[in-house]
């Protein structure tokens, strides 16, 4: 089966000052279609810089990656926009809603952005909600939640439009651990259902759910 995810000698550097920082140095991964993988590392380790590439946030200094079949390593912003909008789903430890809108709207959102009509992102904004167990919170704004619900709607947006890849990145970092274990079954839930799913964790326990697990340190990949 020919993998959904796939980068190939990866790495990204940076300048500072009269030298250079090497956040990622010759990482090679792939993911299988409906895979669910943890990356797991501590802090510095290079793994959020892995997860922004993953997410076509930000681009390698070498290597390749190819998401879907396309390589996308060397695609301009517009593109990796459209790719961005098209195949991620994106879970944060920080929720990243929008404290003027409700629920339902803050789902909405990225909805708009990919040109689908209003009725429609309702209808799909709302059945994501109903996914994550919040169809009684639609019109709460985010201040009115607690930070497990704020995280159910971060995941609702993420799901809305049905992308093939999630992207969870330290999704229980800021809960309590009740909350973090029932936003840990949403995301197994999804994987069930056929969604790939790639998390980002300094957290061994909660990393020892995926299907498998690889680790990375100082930038490479430690098996």
């Amino acid at each position: 089966m020919k993998p959904f995810l796939a980068i190939r000698n990866v790495s990204k550097i940076y300048s500072r000052g009269n030298g250079e920082v090497r956040a990622l140095d010759g990482v090679s991964l792939s993911v299988q279609p409906g895979e669910f993988l943890a990356i797991v590392g501590r802090s510095g380790s290079g793994k959020s810089t892995l997860m922004n590439i993953l997410g076509c946030l930000d681009t390698p200094t070498n290597g390749d990656y190819f998401l879907d079949g396309e390589n996308v390593a060397g695609l301009n912003e517009k593109k990796l926009a459209e790719i961005r909008n098209r195949e991620l789903g994106f879970v944060f430890q920080g929720f990243n809603l929008i404290s003027g809108m409700d629920a339902v709207e803050n789902v909405e959102l990225p909805l708009l952005y990919r040109g689908i009509p209003a009725a429609r992102r309702r209808s799909l904004a709302l059945n994501a909600l109903d996914r994550v167990g919040l169809s009684e919170r639609v019109n709460h704004m985010p201040d009115e939640m607690s930070g497990g619900q704020q995280q159910r709607v971060a995941i609702a947006r993420a799901i809305a439009a049905e992308p093939p890849l999630i992207l969870a990145d330290e999704p229980t970092g800021n809960l309590d651990s009740k909350s973090g274990e029932a936003i840990m079954q949403i995301i197994h839930s999804l994987h069930k259902q056929g969604t790939t799913i790639v998390l980002i964790t300094h957290d061994n326990k909660i990393a020892a759910s995926a299907e498998r697990v690889v680790q990375i340190q100082d930038g490479r990949m430690v098996h």
